[in-house]
């Protein structure tokens, strides 16, 4: 009978001196004709040695996806290949699972209950007392780190809150004795920042400290840092630079959209009529002493 290693192709033969190693994949093969010779070698290939049973004529269950299936040619069921063996199903399944878990935990998912507002707590006595207190002296604090305000500002503030005035009052008592709360120092900042740097007229200003609860003596007391010359100057420059930009305008348009600024910053008609008439006068226009038929069609 011939042998079967003549049978082989010449790359798959063992080399010299390495009978009893077969080549890769030749496990199969060699296997059978080994257990057929009833010889003592072992020819099974180092991927068979590690890691599947001798073949002497079953077919091998590999779990290589090369020793077993791939070069040799050898006789596997291929039912644990090296995708099956490496869990992608499994995976699948398990992320399917977890999936569904999660999307029954959402469905299950209750609703959170709105937390409780201060005038809640205070109702049922949950806050009260020196914690009350404390409560509402860090509320008014926060608020006066923000932006400086006023004590009718603050009041109110924590009154929508749900903050009791009996609770409030004595915290504020405290804050203007040591300075926190201040109505004239804040009442003459608005006057400053207002009139240099936008411009109004004390009218508007005065409007503007009645809605932040400045009372009209300490009002009147802030207001008196500008006086007719001042209001005067800063009008006039209002109209300056108002005329500059409107260049090539029609000398109405240019004098109506003047008027009507000067109007919203709270000037009196007739101061605003007298600085246009002058500066387009200035520029060398001819302007009309009443161009829009007096003071009526304002």
């Amino acid at each position: 009978m011939d042998d079967p290693l003549d049978q082989m192709p010449e790359w798959a033969r063992p080399l010299p001196g390495e009978e009893g190693d077969a080549p890769i994949g030749a496990s199969g093969t060699a296997g059978d004709v080994s257990g057929a010779a009833g010889g003592t070698t072992d020819r099974r290939g180092p991927v068979a040695r590690s890691g599947s049973a001798p073949s002497r004529g079953k077919p091998t269950r590999g779990v290589s996806g090369f020793g077993s299936s791939g070069l040799g040619g050898g006789r596997s069921s291929g039912k644990s290949s090296s995708f099956g063996s490496s869990g992608f199903g499994e995976r699948s399944a398990s992320r399917g699972s977890s999936t569904t878990r999660r999307r029954d935990y959402s469905g299950e998912r209750k609703e959170r209950k709105p937390r409780p507002t201060i005038a809640d707590r205070v109702e049922s006595g949950a806050l009260a007392g020196a914690e009350l207190t404390e409560h509402a002296r860090e509320a008014i604090l926060r608020t006066l780190t923000a932006a400086p305000k006023s004590r009718r500002q603050l009041m109110d503030s924590m009154t929508r809150k749900g903050y009791p005035s009996e609770v409030l009052e004595p915290i504020l008592d405290r804050f203007e004795e040591v300075g926190l709360v201040d109505d004239a120092e804040y009442a003459g900042m608005i006057v400053r920042t207002r009139h240099g740097e936008r411009g109004l007229s004390r009218r508007a200003i005065a409007q503007e400290l009645r809605r932040k609860g400045i009372d009209d003596e300490t009002a009147t007391g802030a207001l008196d840092q500008v006086d007719d010359d001042d209001e005067h100057d800063a009008a006039r420059e209002l109209v300056q630079r108002r005329l500059a930009r409107t260049t090539g305008l029609d000398r109405e348009v240019r004098t109506r959209r003047v008027v009507g600024m000067l109007a919203r910053k709270g000037y009196n008609p007739g101061l605003a009529l007298t600085l246009v008439r002058e500066e387009l006068a200035r520029e060398g226009e001819e302007a009309d002493d009443e161009p829009y038929g007096g003071f009526d069609d304002l």
